[in-house]
């Protein structure tokens, strides 16, 4: 049976033999006895398992070594030691042994070295945690939406558009290496123009949204970004909801709703994972999960924003400007001088999306990032630009082509409506979860520059 499976129910199986199958996480063998820390992945908890000389093959038995997999049979016992039971073992049979080189032994292993035995650290207690949050924080995500009626998008991985208009794209094709070189022709191509691989789903979102009125993606981005800070990797998670006859307040409504919705799924289906954390990564992480959840977040303009940091006593590192972004020191002056998340709504238009609503001051667009304490930028979002002339005349003002977004711009004449939309990084999102500071430590196997390995 499942240790899962046993632990919701454990009183129900004292005295009763059971079978178990899985891993020696740790093993101690003593003259006549041994314990065998044993686990088999489907609970963050671990069993004890106790062996004594009357086991039939015990001598074979204490020569089994850490990360073998094992079929235990036994009774479950109440235990004199930290647990409250463990289980007697009256059969322990090999299924699969484990050499004396396995890089996982029973010893604390930095997250560098962890990084570089990217297929085992799933074995490990720390990456147990994190990616058990990572699966219950991805079905919170869908079952918010799924339940509120949105339909979930598979956006395309491979795009002949920009969305950002940043340029940072893995290209993708066929042509031969010699025929990259100088100007290619692309109409040899797979494809028969230039395409590459997706950093956003959100303007093929917005033909869905106007479709089925609410949408999301849920799906891995890309970006060719030279850096190899903690919060940028090359392959990447995007969570993107797109929404119509929605504005910028409703969308900030849906992002406060959402984020409060899944912090507090996590908290109630991982408690032992976020227990973990608490005690091991981040002091505190646990306190600063539910202060979020039962807070309510604040609204500021830019422009205010601004106006708070340059009437600050701080010396900034970056001086704020009004008409310029901010800086990771402002974004966490702003939540800790309201005391939680802020929304900071209606930024500068030069700094953001040709594709975001223009007000009517001309100067500012109906944008929005969310920044949460801890961690600064969680989300950003904006309401859409429905306009079709507007639209076209901040393309030709950023110097876009124009000439493959027919399909893009053709929304807002065919029953174009108010669209609002936001996106928020899963991998930003699971490092707020966990406390773990590296977005390499919160993906199976991180891509990164110079790094496509196991």
């Amino acid at each position: 049976m499942d240790l899962r499976d046993l632990f919701l129910n454990i009183k129900d199986y004292v005295d009763k033999e059971i079978k178990i199958e899985g891993w020696i996480r740790n093993h101690r063998d003593q003259k006549t006895f041994g314990f065998i820390d044993f686990s088999d992945g489907t609970t963050f908890e671990h069993l004890q398992v106790v062996y004594d000389e009357k086991l039939v093959n015990f001598d074979e038995v204490k020569k089994f070594l850490a990360g073998s997999a094992i079929e235990v049979v036994g009774k479950i016992v109440p235990s004199e030691g930290k647990q409250d039971y463990e289980m007697k073992a009256s059969k322990i049979t090999l299924l699969g042994s484990c050499s004396e080189d396995y890089p996982i032994q029973p010893k604390r292993h930095t997250r560098e070295f962890l990084r570089e035995q990217a297929y085992l650290r799933p074995r490990t207690n720390l990456f147990q945690a994190v990616f058990r949050v990572r699966s219950i924080a991805a079905y919170a995500i869908h079952k918010y939406f799924q339940d509120r009626g949105y339909v979930y998008f598979h956006a395309p991985l491979i795009t002949a558009s920009d969305c950002e208009g940043a340029g940072e794209m893995f290209q993708v094709t066929t042509l031969p290496l010699d025929k990259l070189k100088g100007d290619p022709d692309y109409s040899e191509d797979f494809f028969g123009k230039m395409t590459n691989l997706t950093v956003s789903g959100q303007l093929e979102a917005e033909t869905f949204a106007l479709a089925f009125k609410k949408t999301y993606t849920f799906g891995p981005t890309f970006r060719a970004e030279n850096s190899n800070t903690k919060t940028h990797a090359s392959e990447f998670w995007m969570i993107e909801p797109e929404i119509a006859f929605c504005d910028l307040n409703g969308d900030m409504d849906i992002m406060e709703d959402m984020l409060k919705y899944v912090v507090k799924y996590v908290l109630d289906n991982a408690p032992l994972e976020i227990n973990f954390f608490n005690e091991f990564v981040e002091k505190g992480l646990k306190e600063k999960l539910e202060k979020l959840v039962n807070s309510k977040f604040t609204r500021i303009d830019h422009e205010e924003a601004i106006t708070i940091l340059k009437n600050a006593d701080v010396k900034w590192e970056f001086e704020p400007e009004y008409g310029e972004d901010i800086a990771k020191e402002h974004e966490k002056y702003i939540t800790e001088y309201f005391n939680g998340p802020v929304f900071i709504k209606n930024w500068p238009k030069d700094i953001k999306a040709f594709y975001m609503k223009q007000n009517p001051d001309g100067k500012t667009v109906a944008a929005v990032d969310l920044e949460v304490p801890g961690a600064g930028e969680l989300m950003g979002g904006s309401q859409r630009e429905e306009d079709y002339d507007k639209l076209v005349a901040r393309m030709k003002e950023m110097n876009m082509d124009a000439s493959d977004m027919d399909w893009y711009l053709n929304l807002r004449k065919y029953g174009g409506c108010i669209h609002s939309g936001f996106g928020m990084g899963f991998e930003r999102l699971l490092i707020y979860l966990t406390g773990v500071d590296n977005i390499r430590d919160v993906i199976p196997y991180p891509r990164t520059p110079k790094n496509c390995e196991y």
